[in-house]
C-alpha cells in the first residue's frame, strides 16, 4: 500500500500493471500527407485528355515522380514518364473517352518515397449490371426487420445488382455459411461478385497473428475474408497456440487457436480473394460508459434498423454528406509506417487534396479536436489514428487521461463521417464488446468502417464509380502492386469491412414515382424528373421479376419523361434510372441513381423520398433548470417537433447516453439519482430526424441532493474492509520505495525524498517532484511485482500538494500485463 507521498508533478501510480499518462509539451507536427501522393485527376472532353495533379511536399522538392498507367484490374504497371521533382502536374493525351485507366505516381525523395493513385477517365461507361450479391441474413432479424430487409433487397436491385438471400443462424459454423456462399458462387460463377452479411452472423477465425504488436492480443483474429476466398486451402490441423498473457479468460480463449477448434490455421490469405465481402454487426454494443456499467446504447435490433434506413437513405441522396474529408493522425511518421498517410492517399482522388482538413497542422498537433470537429459537419470521408484499446482511441476525445475518445463518446458526439477509416491498437480485431472500429456504424452517419495502417487500405477507384466492397477485395489481394514506403501485415486474414459493400460515393438524385398502364401487349411508362444537376437522361429496363435481373431497353438516355414498351411479356417489372455525367475529383463517369419500379398489373412505385436537410428543434421540458432532485424516479422530459417527424430522442447524463433512444413521443426517460454522487450534474437531448439531421435542446444543470449516511474518516489509513479482513498494512513511507518499486520522471526533474517543501504526511520524508511536462510515475516492475495474496486488498491513497496540482493523474493496477 501507498501513504504519506506528497507529489507536485503528473503522477501515474501502478499497482502492479502498467499505465502511461503524459500532459508534456505537443510533438512537432510530422509530414505524413508526404508519404503519400496526394494526387486527383481532371477530365478534359475535346480532345480527350486526363490531367494528373497533386501538392508538392512540405519537406522538400522530391528527386523526381514516376508516373505510370494500367488498365483496372490489370496486374502490372507500364512506366509513361518521369517528371523533375519540382513538376506537379502530368497531362495523358494517349487516351479514349469512355475508357477508365488507373494511374501511379511514384515519388523519390530525401530519405522516404511517396506513392498515389487514382482510377480515372473521361466520361468513362455506364455500369448497368454489377453480378450477384449473396446477402447472408442473421435469422434472428427475418421477422424483425422484414420491411427494412425487404427494401435493402428492391435498393440493390435498384443499382443494378441481383440478390440471392440466405438466412442463417447465427449458432451456424463458419464452414456452414462457406457452403452456402459456394454452392451459389458455383451456379453462376461469372456473375456472383459480392456477399453481404447482415446481423452478427457467424464469425471465422484464423490464424496466429497479432498486426497490432501486442503479445496479449496474439492468437486467432476475425477473418471475414474466408468467405471470399473460394478456392484457398483453409486448414485446422497445424496452428496449436494458447493465450496465456491475456488475463480476460474470455479474450484469452477467443485469442487461442488450437488444432481442431473450428479456428483456421492461416494467417496470410491462402489465395487470391473472389468475392468483396461486406459485414454490417452491430451485435454487443451495449454502450457501456463504465466498466461492467449498464448498456446505454439502443438494442442490436434498433441499431440494425437505423443502419438500414441510413444506408437507405444515403442511396436516395436524402443524406448527402459533403465532398470533403477530415484526418487526425496522431501516430506521426513512425519510421515510415506514416499509418496516416492512407487517409490522405485515398481520399485526395476522391475528394481533391484541398477539401482535406489535416487537423494536425489546423490545430498545431492539439488534442482532443477529432471528435469535436468531426461532429461539428458531415464529411464524406474520416480518418483517425492514435493508441488504442478495444473501445477507444488516444488523442481524439475529451478524456482527461490522453484525450481518449471512446465508443460511447464517438456515438453520443454523433460523428459525421459516412466512409470511416480508423487505425489503433486492438481496433482491428473487431469481434469484441463495444468494438471502436464498428463505433461509427452506431451513429446516424456511418456507413462503413475499416482498419487502415496494417495495411494500408486503397480507395482510389471509387472516384470513378467502384463500390467500397471493390476496394476491400483489392487492399486483401494486394501483394505489393500498390505501395506506401512500409506496409505491415499486407495480405493477412484480419482485412475486413465494416459496412455494406455495395455501396458507392456518388449517389444520384432518382426520377420520382414511376406509373405505367397496360394496353394489349403494350406498356406505357412515365416518371417526374430528377432534380440533380448535369443528367444525360433517363434509362429504362425490364425483368421478369422484381428481383431481376434487368435488361436495359434503352439504347442512349431518354430525355423524356415517358417510354412505351409495345412488346411488354406478362407480368414485367420496369425499372428507371436517372443517368448523371459525374464530374469527380477522378475525372468523369456515367454514374446511374438508384431505381423506381412498376410492375405490371401492380402498384406503382412511391415517390422516392425528397432531401430533407431541416433538423428538429428540441427543449428539455423538465426538470427545470438548477432544479434540485433526489430519489430513484426523476423524469426528464423533452419536447422535439421536425417538419416531417422526430425519429428519435436521445436523453443524456453528464455527457453520456443515458439510456437508450426514446422513439416515440412524450419524449422522457427516468433518472435515478441514487446511484450518482451528490452534487451538480448537467442533463442534455439529442433530436434526430429520419433524414439524419440532428438538434441538441440547450444542456441544463441540476444539482442531486440524496441524504447520505456519514462516518468520521480516520487521520490515517486502517486496514481495509475485505471478505478476509486482513489484519497487516504495507505501507509505502520514509526514504525507500518497497522492492520491485520504482519511480520516474521526464521533463528534467525525477523524484527526491525531502523533508519539507512539502512536509511529510507522515513519517519524515515525502517523495517529491517538481512540476514539469512529462510523465513522472510509480509502479512495480516486471522482474520484481507487488504479489496480492488471495484474502488481500489495495488501498491506494496519493496527497497532493494543493498549490502546485498535476494537470493529471492516474491510479491504476493491472495484474501482470497492460
Amino acid at each position: 500500500m501507498m501513504e504519506g507521498m506528497k507529489f507536485k508533478c503528473v503522477v501515474a501510480v501502478l499497482l502492479p500493471g502498467l499505465v502511461l499518462a503524459f500532459t508534456g509539451a505537443a510533438r512537432a507536427v510530422e509530414n505524413t500527407w508526404d508519404y503519400a501522393v496526394r494526387v486527383s485527376a481532371s477530365a478534359q472532353t475535346s480532345p480527350a485528355a486526363i490531367t494528373l495533379s497533386w501538392p508538392q511536399d512540405t519537406n522538400g522538392i522530391p528527386a523526381s515522380y514516376t508516373i505510370s498507367r494500367k488498365a483496372p484490374g490489370a496486374t502490372s504497371w507500364a512506366t509513361l514518364t518521369t517528371l523533375a521533382g519540382g513538376t506537379t502536374s502530368y497531362t495523358d493525351s494517349n487516351i479514349s473517352a469512355g475508357t477508365a485507366y488507373e494511374y501511379r505516381v511514384a515519388k523519390a525523395a530525401s530519405g522516404y518515397n511517396g506513392y498515389g493513385y487514382v482510377q480515372a477517365g473521361v466520361g468513362a461507361a455506364l455500369v448497368d449490371n454489377r453480378g450477384k450479391v449473396i446477402l447472408i441474413v442473421d435469422n434472428t432479424f427475418t421477422s424483425t426487420l422484414a420491411a427494412e430487409l425487404t427494401r435493402l433487397q428492391r435498393d440493390l436491385a435498384g443499382d443494378g445488382w441481383t440478390v440471392v438471400r440466405q438466412d442463417v443462424s447465427r449458432n451456424d459454423s463458419p464452414a456452414t455459411i462457406k457452403n452456402l456462399i459456394r454452392t451459389a458462387y458455383n451456379a453462376d460463377p461469372a456473375n456472383v461478385k459480392s456477399v453481404f452479411l447482415l446481423g452478427h452472423v457467424p464469425v471465422p477465425y484464423s490464424g496466429n497473428l497479432n498486426p497490432d504488436g501486442h503479445s496479449d492480443h496474439q492468437g486467432a483474429w476475425p477473418a471475414d475474408v474466408y468467405y471470399g476466398d473460394l478456392d484457398g486451402n483453409w486448414t485446422d490441423n497445424s496452428v496449436n497456440y494458447t493465450q496465456s498473457i491475456n488475463t480476460d479468460p474470455t479474450d484469452a480463449a477467443r485469442l487461442s487457436n488450437r488444432t481442431g477448434d473450428g479456428k483456421f490455421d492461416q494467417t496470410q490469405i491462402p489465395s487470391s480473394v473472389e468475392l468483396e465481402v461486406g459485414r454490417v454487426d452491430l451485435s454487443n454494443l451495449p454502450g457501456r460508459v463504465t466498466w461492467g456499467g449498464p448498456a446505454t446504447f439502443p438494442s442490436e435490433t434498433e441499431l440494425l434498423r437505423a443502419y438500414l434506413n441510413r444506408d437507405h437513405n444515403f442511396r436516395h441522396r436524402v443524406i448527402n454528406p459533403a465532398r470533403r474529408a477530415i484526418i487526425g493522425d496522431y501516430f506521426g511518421v513512425r519510421g515510415g509506417e506514416a499509418f496516416g498517410a492512407s487517409g490522405y492517399r485515398s481520399f485526395a482522388p476522391l475528394v481533391g487534396a484541398g477539401n482535406i482538413r489535416n487537423l494536425n497542422t489546423e490545430f498545431n498537433d492539439q488534442r482532443g479536436v477529432w471528435i469535436p470537429q468531426a461532429a461539428a459537419a458531415d464529411y464524406l470521408l474520416a480518418y483517425a489514428c492514435g493508441a488504442g484499446s478495444y473501445s477507444s482511441m488516444a488523442a481524439i476525445g475529451n478524456s482527461a487521461v490522453y484525450n481518449t475518445g471512446t465508443t460511447t463518446e464517438m456515438v453520443s458526439n454523433n460523428v459525421r463521417g459516412v466512409f470511416n477509416l480508423l487505425f489503433g491498437s486492438w481496433h482491428g480485431d473487431w469481434d469484441h464488446e463495444d468494438s471502436f472500429l464498428r463505433a461509427p456504424l452506431a451513429t446516424s452517419y456511418g456507413l462503413v468502417s475499416v482498419w487502415s495502417g496494417r495495411p494500408h487500405w486503397f480507395m482510389h477507384p471509387m472516384g470513378l464509380g467502384e463500390t467500397v466492397g471493390y476496394t476491400a477485395r483489392l487492399t486483401q489481394n494486394n501483394n505489393g502492386l500498390y505501395e506506401t514506403q512500409i506496409n505491415s501485415s499486407a495480405n493477412r486474414i484480419h482485412i475486413a469491412l465494416m459496412g455494406d459493400p455495395t455501396l458507392r460515393l456518388h449517389p444520384v438524385v432518382p426520377a420520382g414515382s414511376l406509373n405505367g398502364g397496360v394496353t394489349g401487349s403494350s406498356v406505357s411508362l412515365s416518371w417526374l424528373a430528377s432534380s440533380d444537376s448535369n443528367l444525360a437522361g433517363y434509362h429504362v429496363y425490364r425483368a421478369s421479376t422484381v428481383n431481376g435481373p434487368f435488361a436495359r431497353l434503352t439504347g442512349t438516355p431518354l430525355t423524356t419523361f415517358s417510354f412505351t414498351d409495345s412488346a411488354a411479356p406478362a407480368g414485367s417489372t420496369y425499372m428507371v434510372r436517372a443517368i448523371k455525367l459525374e464530374s469527380t475529383t477522378s475525372g468523369s463517369y456515367l454514374n446511374a441513381s438508384q431505381g423506381v419500379f412498376y410492375t405490371m398489373g401492380g402498384a406503382t412505385s412511391p415517390t422516392a423520398p425528397s432531401a430533407d436537410s431541416t433538423a428538429p428543434t428540441i427543449a428539455i421540458s423538465s426538470p427545470a433548470s438548477g432544479a434540485t432532485v433526489s430519489g430513484s424516479a426523476v423524469g426528464i422530459t423533452a419536447n422535439a417537433t421536425d417538419n416531417v417527424g422526430v425519429a428519435a430522442v436521445q436523453f443524456k447524463l453528464d455527457g453520456a447516453n443515458l439510456g437508450g433512444e426514446d422513439t416515440s413521443a412524450p419524449f422522457g426517460v427516468t433518472l435515478d439519482t441514487t446511484m450518482l454522487v451528490n452534487g451538480a450534474h448537467t442533463i442534455g437531448a439529442v433530436a434526430r430526424d429520419a433524414a439524419g439531421n440532428i438538434a441538441s435542446a440547450t444542456t441544463l444543470t441540476v444539482t442531486v441532493s440524496n441524504t447520505t449516511t456519514t462516518t468520521t474518516s480516520p487521520t490515517s489509513p486502517s486496514s481495509p474492509t475485505s471478505p478476509t479482513s486482513p489484519t497487516e498494512l504495507t505501507l509505502w513511507v520514509d526514504d525507500a520505495l518497497p522492492a520491485g518499486g520504482s519511480g520516474s520522471g521526464s521533463g528534467g526533474d525525477g523524484w527526491n525524498w525531502i523533508s519539507s517543501g512539502p512536509a511529510a504526511f507522515s513519517g519524515s520524508k515525502a517523495h517529491q517532484s517538481n512540476l514539469a511536462a512529462g510523465l513522472h510515475e510509480h509502479f512495480f516492475n516486471w522482474a520484481t511485482p507487488m504479489v496480492v495474496a488471495a484474502g488481500e486488498a489495495l488501498v491506494t491513497y496519493v496527497y497532493l500538494d494543493p498549490a502546485n496540482p498535476p494537470t493529471t493523474i492516474m491510479l491504476s493496477w493491472a495484474s501482470a500485463n497492460w
